[in-house]
């Protein structure tokens, strides 16, 4: 969300990240201005039991669904009243929020200004609204709304075409431009021209090893490709003991902006976070994909249906099965290019911006 924030403040809007307090240095670390509001929801803990039905409560472990809407409406509950003040005191004039921070639209809905979807991933929610409306009912009682407009007026989609779903508002194509926060442009790459060997890279993001360790598999994959790719682990200073013993050739970077390293690679290997994904595939790479959570299900899904890359059961972590991948994973690099091609086409994040100023416009007519 941040290239389309700062394009608005480029475009001389003010703009306010809302976020709950553990968040705030991380929007602070984007250069927007940023306000905390109600209390943190740990959300790593609630995954975990998703991940790893054993540790949860009896009879609770196997309701994944019911428990990602029970933990989205959780987090409204302690964003919603503060955000509802902050809003009406600051003045705004249009909400714009990911999905699953349903504190948005419910703060849209009490403010009577236009609330604006902005997905970061697949719409995981999109066809989850009457379990919502549901689990936001109490919230919505207290705060004096008859309802909530969970689809807003539009829908941003930074996603190829190939890997949307129906989308439950107007949706608002946006070209993706990746922003993996501040860092220094990395040094050149050992092991250059003669190995043969293709360069990838394998990063983990930064949610698994939060939720649980043994997600994090980063340190296995690298072992497994190792005499068939040169690998790059690209991790931060905090992953580094989780990846064990690695191969001699194996490179390792630490909190290197991920779009500044993947143009000297020419794979991906990942769990099937919306961001690792989209910043791959913005550099045309195709992507061996070892999904953990759910929405990382559904983001590998779809890219190995666009044929951009090679989806293997979740959390595996057999060595001969991902060694075999790889070269499947690296004919996909066609599909993949063709997918940055069409991400290249998009409307900038200043044209959405624009959009963005004619929908406020209208609702003030």
């Amino acid at each position: 969300m941040v290239p389309l924030a700062w394009a608005l403040r480029a475009a001389g809007h003010e703009v306010l990240v809302a976020t709950q307090p553990e968040l705030l240095e991380t929007v602070r670390h984007t250069g927007l201005p940023a306000a905390a509001v109600g209390r943190d929801v740990d959300a790593p803990a609630a995954f975990h039991d998703i991940a790893f039905p054993s540790s949860a409560p009896p009879g609770e472990g196997a309701r994944g669904g019911p428990r990602v809407v029970g933990l989205f409406a959780a987090i409204a509950e302690a964003m919603a009243p503060e955000l509802v003040a902050l809003g009406r005191g600051w003045r705004a004039d249009l909400i714009v929020s990911e999905p699953t921070c349903l504190a948005g639209p419910v703060a849209a809905a009490a403010l009577g200004v236009p609330h604006v979807r902005h997905l970061f991933g697949t719409d995981l929610l999109g066809n989850a609204a009457p379990f919502l409306h549901q689990a936001l009912g109490p919230l919505c009682d207290r705060l004096g709304l008859p309802g909530v407009d969970l689809a807003g007026v539009a829908t941003v989609d930074p996603w190829p075409s190939g890997l949307q779903v129906p989308a439950p508002s107007r949706r608002i194509p946006l070209r993706y431009v990746p922003f993996n926060g501040p860092g220094r442009l990395p040094r050149p790459l050992p092991g250059g021209g003669g190995s043969g060997l293709p360069r990838v890279c394998v990063t983990w993001g930064t949610t698994p090893a939060r939720v649980d360790k043994r997600l994090f598999l980063a340190g296995r994959v690298a072992r497994a490709l190792a005499g068939r790719a040169r690998v790059v682990l690209a991790v931060t200073a905090e992953q580094r003991s989780l990846l064990g013993e690695l191969p001699p050739d194996a490179h390792v970077v630490e909190s290197v902006p991920l779009h500044l390293l993947l143009p000297r690679c020419e794979a991906v290997v990942c769990h099937g976070g919306a961001g690792t994904v989209l910043t791959a595939l913005a550099q045309g790479l195709p992507l061996l994909l070892i999904p953990c959570l759910p929405d990382h299900v559904r983001h590998s899904a779809a890219v190995a249906g666009a044929g951009a890359g090679v989806a293997l059961p979740a959390g595996t972590g057999d060595p001969e099965l991902i060694a075999a991948a790889l070269p499947d994973v690296l004919a996909c690099g066609a599909a993949a290019d063709g997918l940055r091609a069409e991400l290249a086409a998009r409307p900038s994040p200043a044209a959405v911006a624009r959009e963005l100023e004619t929908l406020v416009q209208l609702a003030d007519r």
